[in-house]
Parts: structure tokens; C-alpha cells; sequence
């Protein structure tokens, strides 16, 4: 079957998102029940769900025989295919892929993840997020005949252009090209839009929707190898004119500091990322290889840890201070693996925030360690592609649909959870 193209690929996909919330919502219809719904005509529904039964998003279950009034013939009752999986969240890490697959209620079917080297090209990374892929399904008897859409996060900064979706033809739609083309790989084995961004901005969406106090506006600090960021604001994401916003590692905090590796002096990076809060201890003496080491020293209360550790968090605290003085969030999310072996430095970064916003603000933002593990990166690429859909972009209820508590996931390399 054909697939239609451009605008009538966009018409197509929101009539289908249309008649799977309403099954969604209401169980098994007949098709006129749907009709009446979604408002659409027999003959345009009819074209819909026989595409969605081809590709496997809906099945047959009854007739309505045993409550149908008259003579007149029995109709079938659709409901949504549990084994369907309807979206696609994968994150590239600098030495894993993260994959989680989502069905037409948005909740987890499958994930899981596996590990390659940190020097492995980009073809290798994608072909294992592929096989990847047909693992989860091969385990958990998930098929991806009606994948709505898929999210994808590569390592920052990746520029990303105005707008969400832009044909590639063949019925799919992709942003700009990830390194060697991840996305076409994706949208050409799924035939399935696909839509790219930075996995720390994402891992940003995933902690402003996450929980039940899930909030619209707030600011996201991942402290690791680097320093990167992540703008959620109204529940959007902000990209920027260039898809640079958020890259608050490279501000400038120290003009004559030590040399950063985007070619300026100073930034923020050079100072509170985990290498740069390594350098700083061995300059003060304190020989530290890795953050094991660095958790051993917080933990025996090393004066030259302890005052490196609030050195950085100050400085991270005044970058954090003017972006919020920008934007007034409701929350700062200060993530990495750091935060939790050390916890003193979300505490300064709380501290230094307090002094830099205004005395008589009636609201202070709740500063907090990222609540999500630095794999959750792919559950932000499933809520972009939530965001991305015709008919949930600026919808609020998907703030609680994704990264919900219930919805479960593992970090095992190559295994699978499966919905219960």
C-alpha cells in the first residue's frame, strides 16, 4: 500500500491518533461508534482502521450481535492490539543505547540497553540499537507494524531546526541528519516519523514530567564528562534559533581559567564537570582518578573535597541563578551520577540560587537531584515524540502519561521488562 506524502501524511497520521484515543478511552467499538467519536466520515474511517489492522494497532475482538437491536448484520468490534507497539524512545549515550517502546496508552511495553565502546562509529551504535530493537521484540512478543513515531537522542549539542516534523518521503518524516544518518536508518526500517535531539534536553522533558508533581517550566543542569543543560518551558522544550539553548556548560565563569575544549577559556564546564572537579582536587593535592575515588573522599569528609565540591556547586549555582532569573521555573534539576555519590554539591548549588534571586520573590524554584537515572534520557525521547504529534502537542495531558511511576523500565544490558 502506498503511503501518502507531506500534508496528507499529517492529515493521516492525526485521523489515526484520533481513532486510537478514542478506542483508548472507550475499549472496543464498532466502527460507527468510532465514527460518531472522532467525527470523521464511514468512508475515511474506513480507509483508517483497515490501515491500522494491516500494521497490526488494532484487532477484531467481538460484534456487537449480543446487544444490537433489528435484523440487521452484526458489526465488528475494534480494540487496540496489546502487543503493538505505537512509540519508540531510543537514547545514544557516549558508551550505551537505551530503548523503550510505548503502546497506544503511552505506558512502557519494553526497554532495555546495551553497551558498545566509547569509540565505536556511528553505524556500529545503530545497527546494536537495531538488533537491540528486534530483541526486545522477539522477547516480548512486541511488534512495531504501527509505530507512530520515533524519538531520538544523540549526545549534545545537536542543532535542531525550526519545527517538529519535515517530509523525507515514503510516508515518513525526520529532522536534519543525526551523525551518520541514525534517523533515516530508523525511518527507513519502520517507515515511521522520526524526531532527533540533544539526550540531555530530552533527559530535561523526562524530569519535567515525571512524578506526580510533574511541572511546565524548568531548568535542567547534567553534570558528567561535561556540563549540558535543558530548557523546558510552557511543557515545550526550547531549542533555540540553532538548537543551542541550554548549553549553559559553556558559560563563561572564570575569563582566565583553564582552557575548554569548545575553544573559549573558563567556562563552567572546565570547573564543575567531573573531570574538571578531578583536576581541581589534584591541584590542591588531593589525587583522584575517578568518581569512585571521589565518592570515597566525600565520604571521609575530605576538607580539599569538601571545598572543591563547593567551589564547583557556587559556580554552578550563579550559572543556574541568571537562567532562572530568565525564565522564573518552577524547578532546577541538577543530574548526573555525581549527585547522588555527592550530594554536598546540589546542596551548594540550592545555597548560592537562594542569594542570587530576588529577596522578595513570593516563590523560590525547588532545586533537587534528577530523580531519573541518566538512561532515562529515552523516556524524554518518547514524550518528544508525544509533544511532536498532531494532536498532543501543547496537550497537558501528557505530562502524566510518560516517566509515570508505574511505568517501569531496566538498565540491564540487553534485557527486557515487560509490562505485567
Amino acid at each position: 500500500m502506498q503511503m501518502p506524502t507531506g500534508v496528507h501524511a499529517l492529515v493521516r497520521r492525526t485521523h489515526e491518533e484520533r481513532v486510537l484515543r478514542a478506542l483508548r478511552e472507550h475499549g472496543a467499538m464498532s466502527r460507527g461508534e468510532i465514527a460518531r467519536f472522532v467525527g470523521l466520515s464511514r468512508t475515511t474511517l474506513s480507509e483508517i482502521t483497515g490501515s491500522l489492522r494491516q500494521r497490526g494497532a488494532i484487532v477484531v475482538v467481538d460484534t456487537d450481535a449480543a446487544r444490537r437491536e433489528g435484523s440487521g448484520r452484526p458489526a465488528e468490534r475494534l480494540a487496540l492490539d496489546p502487543a503493538s507497539g505505537q512509540f519508540m524512545g531510543v537514547d545514544f549515550g557516549h558508551r550505551r543505547v537505551h530503548v523503550v517502546v510505548a503502546d497506544a496508552s503511552h505506558e512502557i511495553m519494553v526497554s532495555g540497553s546495551v553497551r558498545y565502546d566509547a569509540t565505536a562509529s556511528w553505524r556500529t551504535r545503530t545497527e546494536l540499537a537495531l538488533e537491540l530493537v528486534d530483541q526486545l521484540s522477539n522477547g516480548a512478543g512486541v511488534h512495531y507494524g504501527a509505530l507512530q513515531g520515533i524519538g531520538i537522542g544523540v549526545p549534545g549539542p545537536y542543532p535542531v531546526p525550526e519545527g517538529a516534523w519535515s517530509s523525507a518521503g515514503s510516508g515518513t518524516s525526520v529532522l536534519r541528519p543525526a551523525p551518520e544518518g541514525v534517523d533515516m536508518a530508523f525511518a527507513e526500517r519502520f517507515d515511521a516519523p522520526v524526531v532527533v535531539d540533544n539526550n540531555t534536553r530530552l533527559a530535561a522533558l523526562a524530569e519535567a514530567i515525571s512524578g506526580t508533581d510533574s511541572v511546565a517550566d524548568l531548568v535542567y543542569v547534567r553534570v558528567s564528562d561535561g556540563v549540558g543543560g535543558g530548557l523546558v518551558v510552557g511543557g515545550q522544550l526550547v531549542t533555540g534559533s540553532s538548537g543551542l539553548a541550554g548549553e549553559l556548560g559553556h558559560v563563561t565563569v572564570e575569563p582566565t581559567g583553564r582552557p575548554c575544549r569548545c575553544g573559549k577559556r573558563g567556562c563552567l564546564e572546565t570547573v564543575a564537570s567531573v573531570p574538571g572537579i578531578l583536576a581541581s582536587c589534584r591541584v590542591l593535592g588531593l589525587r583522584l582518578e575517578n568518581l569512585g575515588d571521589l565518592a570515597s573522599a566525600v565520604a571521609a569528609a575530605h576538607p580539599v573535597a569538601d571545598r572543591v565540591l563547593r567551589e564547583a556547586g557556587a559556580a554552578l549555582g550563579r550559572v543556574v541563578g541568571a537562567a532562572t532569573m530568565t525564565l522564573n521555573p518552577a524547578k532546577v534539576v541538577i543530574g548526573g551520577e555525581i549527585t547522588r555519590l555527592a550530594p554536598l554539591l546540589v546542596e551548594q548549588v540550592a545555597a548560592t540560587l537562594a542569594t542570587e534571586l530576588f529577596p522578595t520573590a513570593p516563590t523560590r524554584p525547588v532545586v533537587e537531584a534528577a530523580r531519573l537515572s541518566d538512561d532515562d534520557g529515552a523516556l524524554g525521547a518518547l514524550a518528544a515524540v508525544f509533544h511532536s504529534s498532531p494532536l498532543l502537542a501543547r496537550y497537558p495531558g501528557t505530562a502524566d502519561v510518560t516517566g509515570r511511576s508505574d511505568a517501569h523500565h531496566t538498565t540491564t544490558e540487553g534485557a527486557a521488562h515487560v509490562r505485567r
